[in-house]
């Protein structure tokens, strides 16, 4: 390519590039999005997991009132759970019903003498089931809390066999098992590739429906400096939507630490935009009209952010499908932010995953410019 034809390529992307960002300053829709998908969604997202156990109400009935029964009491603490509160057993049905406390322990006479003697006695929970999600991970919570303080207070009074093999646990890069760590990121991560194929998808149709396209046509600008425009803008945009979310929603507000580096994650969301833009140019070029693209936007999205590894993991997926989404730029784009935030890999570890996106992101970029080519010369003619 020649000097002047390159500088000329790349003056006129550049202004075509900022008229994109003057297009999105006036479109307050899409602003209200970009906000809100980057603050309160990731925010939202990381509080209010449906299968975490925070501050369950419980209650106790002491019927022992013995060492043990204390032990088991001084161990159903915060965060997990209410300070747990000691009611009869003539009210813990009334409790139940009025709907104060969605677990009751009962724990029954002689329960500590019981226990050393050998026996196995019986301890009663009753659950509250309507609060479905509490329920099934507390009753767990519970089970082992009560095995582990029994555990521990009989072996101070009787020899216990020595086990075969001790299995010491240690989680790594979430020490707590704290689910709006891996909550939060994950909103992220989503919502890059949900808003980097809106926008440009968005951004195209929107220039056809006012008309706008048809000034570029009778410019000397061509479909790939139009299409870089788009490209470069849409992706700026999300990269500093996203990087502001990292550092003020997720490090202080949320409070998680992220022990990656934001720039190495910079640097591959970027590449991955190349990608996500170039699909929603793609898609652009299919839609007639914003009805269109954003019903056309649920058949793509879905799919990209349930099967790319970003809510479950893909060994657990069959076959078939984990090849299919092989093909996408956001499955490598999820191991390559999840390594980087999670587990604080560098180059050395992604270089891979980058190579993949890069490789992906040009297919679909060339599959969009030939599309955009075949949409603005069916306009032409």
């Amino acid at each position: 390519m020649a000097t002047g034809t390159r500088n000329t390529l790349l003056l006129n992307t550049w202004h075509l590039g900022i008229k994109e960002f003057h297009s999105l300053l006036g479109d307050l829709t899409m602003l209200f999005l970009i906000v809100f998908m980057f603050t309160v969604s990731v925010y939202s997202d990381a509080r209010a997991k449906p299968e975490s156990l925070h501050h369950a109400s419980i209650a106790v009935v002491d019927e022992d009132g013995s060492q043990l029964s204390g032990r088991i009491l001084a161990a159903l603490q915060p965060p997990q759970f209410l300070p747990p509160v000691r009611v009869t057993l003539a009210d813990m049905d009334k409790g139940m019903d009025a709907g104060l406390h969605t677990f009751v322990l009962d724990i029954p006479p002689n329960f500590q003498r019981d226990v050393l003697a050998g026996r196995s006695p019986s301890v009663q929970l009753n659950v509250d089931a309507t609060r479905q999600s509490q329920a099934q991970t507390g009753t767990g919570y519970i089970q082992n809390i009560v095995n582990d303080e029994i555990r521990a207070f009989a072996e101070h009074y009787r020899a216990s066999a020595a086990q075969p093999i001790r299995l010491v646990e240690r989680a790594m890069f979430n020490p707590n098992l704290n689910e709006s760590w891996f909550a939060a990121i994950t909103a992220i991560i989503n919502n890059i590739t949900l808003l980097g194929i809106l926008l440009t998808g968005a951004a195209l149709i929107r220039e056809r429906e006012h008309g706008t396209i048809e000034h570029l046509l009778v410019m000397p600008v061509t479909p790939l400096e139009i299409m870089l425009s788009k490209v470069w803008s849409m992706a700026v945009v999300v990269l500093v939507a996203s990087s502001f979310s990292l550092q003020v929603v997720v490090k202080l507000v949320l409070e998680v630490r992220v022990p990656g580096s934001a720039i190495l994650f910079a640097l591959g969301t970027l590449l991955y935009l190349f990608a996500a833009t170039s699909i929603g140019i793609f898609m652009g070029t299919l839609a007639r009209n914003m009805p269109q693209f954003g019903l056309m936007s649920i058949l793509v999205l879905l799919p990209l952010q349930i099967l790319s590894g970003a809510l479950t993991p893909r060994e657990s997926m069959p076959d078939l499908v984990q090849w299919l989404m092989s093909l996408t730029p956001t499955t490598h784009y999820v191991s390559l932010a999840q390594g980087v935030l999670f587990r604080d890999a560098g180059i050395d570890v992604v270089w891979p995953q980058f190579v993949l996106v890069a490789l992906v992101g040009a297919v679909f970029f060339a599959l969009a410019h030939h599309r955009l080519r075949l949409t603005i010369g069916r306009m032409q003619g």
